[in-house]
């Protein structure tokens, strides 16, 4: 995640968002069917509000800068796993990730429990895969492009 996002940060982006199944401790915090949201706040509530807006389960999580303490290694620039810190997974993931987009305006979507249902289907998400995510970046860019 982190060599897409330097990749992307390459063409220049005013803003950028990124999904990904990048965490199991996204379905530990917020189960099968509610996706998180993080990162800088204005990006993090257009995406909120577009989710919203979309139908689809996202929540607005924080990067607690304490975190990054737990990125420190003795060997490495930036641990990308503490295996003896595990509590706050999705958050040290975001903090994690947020080490590479320099400051530009940013959100990351963390969609690993939704993305995949292994029941029935509910309202419009079929079993199997959701494409939990689609709907609100759609919103979302539609919202952005609408300020242009």
């Amino acid at each position: 995640m982190a060599d897409a996002i330097s990749a992307a940060l390459e063409d220049g982006p005013d803003t950028l968002i990124d999904i990904a199944t990048l965490t199991g401790a996204q379905g530990v915090a917020l189960g099968n069917r509610v996706s998180a949201v993080m990162g800088a706040d204005p990006v993090r509530q257009a995406v909120y509000a577009a989710a919203l807006a979309a139908g689809e389960a996202f929540w607005p999580m924080p990067l607690p800068s304490h975190l990054r303490q737990r990125l420190n290694s003795e060997v490495a620039d930036l641990l990308n796993h503490n295996l003896t810190e595990t509590n706050g997974g999705m958050l040290t993931a975001g903090v994690f990730l947020q080490e590479f987009v320099g400051g530009l305006p940013w959100a990351h979507l963390d969609i690993a429990t939704p993305a995949f249902n292994q029941g029935q289907g509910y309202d419009y998400v079929p079993t199997g895969g959701t494409g939990v995510g689609v709907r609100t970046l759609l919103t979302c860019l539609a919202d952005l492009a609408s300020l242009d």
